[in-house]
């Protein structure tokens, strides 16, 4: 059975976007089967990974307001090698639409539980704002990836972001818990980086991923060409810490069964 993860944080700029796609990529890298699921009207994930957001004939917001099949809006990627559920702006009216169903916050969780069997990794991309479509994405998911930079503003936004996550678990979602939070953008260099890099052991202890993701060029060139990192260039300093991610990320789900 599948695992879902969605990679979440309100705040924008903060490499939500570049972590579902080379988290996958990664994923993919040591022959795990993976969903990337772009939930974000912007479709920057769908475009990042050679989709073309605007010749889309099905997608997520098909799926989510019931006009198609989640297996029919499903895109297989030869170049990534995951598969992919695509986005664009049509999910806007997604929002809308939404909040007049009933088991409006079920919509996502439906949808996926007809394919999870196919894959070991089902990764979601939010928006970045605490919305319907990030509350589907929560309740639908098994944990999430917070991906946050050092900086003075990021712990405030945190707080939020916590407070969201406990109201769903309490509630529609009993299951749902912190995969890890993720530095990003990350500069050794700086010193409010490290600062706010050990206040946030400090609180958050094991759950910080030892990995952290560098600021690299690689990572930022390689959306413009519609290709992650790691294919784009796979000896960048970015590549090499999303394969790592991928490592940890895998031996702490083999920990966590051996202690269960």
């Amino acid at each position: 059975m599948g695992k879902i993860i969605a990679i979440t944080n309100q705040k924008g700029g903060v490499g939500k976007t570049t972590t579902a796609v080379n988290l996958s990529a990664s994923l993919q890298a040591i022959k795990r089967k993976v969903l990337l699921v772009d939930l974000d009207p912007q479709g920057n994930a769908t475009m990042g990974s050679g989709v073309d957001k605007s010749a889309l004939k099905r997608s997520i917001y098909d799926v989510l307001v019931g006009t198609c099949t989640t297996e029919r809006a499903i895109v297989s990627l030869e170049v990534p090698g995951y598969d992919l559920l695509p986005s664009n702006s049509d999910l806007t009216a997604a929002e809308v639409i939404l909040l007049n169903i009933a088991e409006k916050e079920y919509r996502l969780r439906s949808a996926l539980g007809d394919i999870i069997e196919k894959y070991d990794y089902v990764i979601i991309d939010c928006p970045p704002s605490l919305s319907m479509l990030t509350v589907n994405a929560l309740v639908a998911s098994n944990s999430v990836i917070i991906p946050m930079q050092c900086e003075y503003y990021a712990l405030e936004g945190l707080t939020a972001l916590m407070k969201t996550i406990n109201g769903i678990s309490k509630g529609l979602n009993p299951e749902l818990k912190i995969e890890g939070l993720l530095r990003t953008m990350y500069d050794p260099r700086n010193s409010l980086t490290k600062d706010v890099s050990q206040q946030l052991i400090q609180y958050f202890g094991k759950q910080v991923y030892d990995t952290v993701i560098p600021r690299n060029v690689r990572l930022a060139e390689a959306p413009s060409y519609g290709i992650p990192a790691l294919i784009y260039d796979n000896k960048s300093r970015g590549s090499m810490a999303y394969l790592a991610l991928a490592g940890e990320m895998l031996r702490k789900t083999r920990l966590a069964a051996v202690t269960h």
